[in-house]
């Protein structure tokens, strides 16, 4: 009766948010969660990630400005699901999909989702992931190097502050 009531609630209401929040509501008691999967670890969003949600993560911090000139194409084969994604920098965006099989003539970066996740967040050293194995490239070496360095830095004032008094900080 009560996702009934939410759902009625969520096709009257005018407000989008609370619309989203009712009929989310109303799935979350018919269905269960629904959503970006969380890990046994609180607080672990970023290690909840699929590669495309991690790969879109990068794209939308990427420095356009600075990566205007750059073109890098990168496949990156996830070893512990099998899947292929290819990474495109061109014209100071990222763009990525999943394919069938790698690009040939572009660098091809192997590894688990992990270590994906951990060389983009830096809690894993590139370096000592190609040393040890657990991250393998075929191709151009110094494409990983310079992708990595025209992802900008999270801006922690905004998340604490918000944009407004961010910007008058800096």
């Amino acid at each position: 009766m009560l996702a009934d009531a939410l759902e009625q609630l969520g096709f009257g209401a005018e407000n989008g948010t609370w619309r989203n929040a009712f009929l989310g509501g109303a799935k979350e008691l018919r269905d269960g969660s629904f959503g970006t999967p969380t890990s046994a670890k609180a607080g672990d969003v970023v290690g909840a990630l699929t590669v495309d949600q991690l790969l879109d993560s990068v794209a939308i911090r990427i420095d356009g400005p600075r990566a205007w000139d750059e073109r890098l194409t990168i496949n990156w084969v996830i070893t512990d699901t099998g899947d292929v994604h290819l990474a495109e920098l061109r014209n100071g965006a990222l763009h990525h999909r999943t394919v069938d099989a790698p690009l040939p003539g572009a660098t091809t970066v192997t590894l688990a989702r992990s270590t994906l996740i951990g060389v983009f967040t830096r809690t894993i050293d590139a370096a000592a992931a190609l040393g040890d194995g657990s991250m393998v490239i075929d191709g151009d070496i110094g494409v990983l190097g310079r992708l990595v360095g025209l992802v900008a830095p999270v801006d922690r004032l905004w998340r604490r502050q918000g944009p407004r008094r961010a910007q008058e900080r800096r």
